[in-house]
């Protein structure tokens, strides 16, 4: 039984993990519109979407554990990372002044009506989807101290 759960569980991530990015429009911070399958569609660059909002902590912790090491993966690996905030109307207005504190060098966009949330089914945040060449290739649900390593391992992988 044990072998069987898990079987279906590899072919369910398998089957995700080559799911076409879908074609949502999303503003940036800076008011602009970003359609998430056609603007980030570089021939194999790796985009690491991260799913936080204002009010998740592990969010924004693995945000900044990111940033540590972002100018570093950056040069080393051909990748952006996209940080998507699913604040609602009653947060987002939060948004501003937490990145004007923060620095982060991300591109942030803003999914208001939850519309990527809802296409990526995501659950709860902190959510990552990496896409190359508009197919997802990975996804990761959750944060905890050290898991910016995975991440960081999985996309030398790919």
């Amino acid at each position: 039984m044990k072998k069987l759960a898990f079987l279906f569980l590899f072919l369910s991530v398998s089957v995700f993990a080559q799911k076409e990015m879908p074609s949502v429009t999303l503003k940036s911070v800076n008011n602009k519109d970003f359609n998430v399958k056609s603007d980030f569609a570089e021939k194999d660059k790796l985009y690491v979407f991260t799913f936080w909002a204002t009010w998740c902590v592990p969010c924004i912790n693995e945000l900044d554990a990111i940033n540590e090491n972002y100018a570093k993966w950056s040069k080393e690996l051909n990748m952006e990372v996209i940080a998507v905030s699913i604040d609602d109307s009653r947060t987002q207005k939060r948004v501003k002044p937490l990145l004007n504190g923060k620095k982060w060098p991300y591109t942030v966009l803003l999914d208001n009506n939850q519309d990527l949330k809802r296409a990526l089914a995501v659950a709860n945040p902190p959510y990552t989807v990496v896409v190359k060449n508009k197919k997802i290739v990975y996804v990761h649900n959750g944060y905890s101290q050290g898991a910016e390593k995975e991440l960081y391992n999985k996309l030398k992988a790919l």
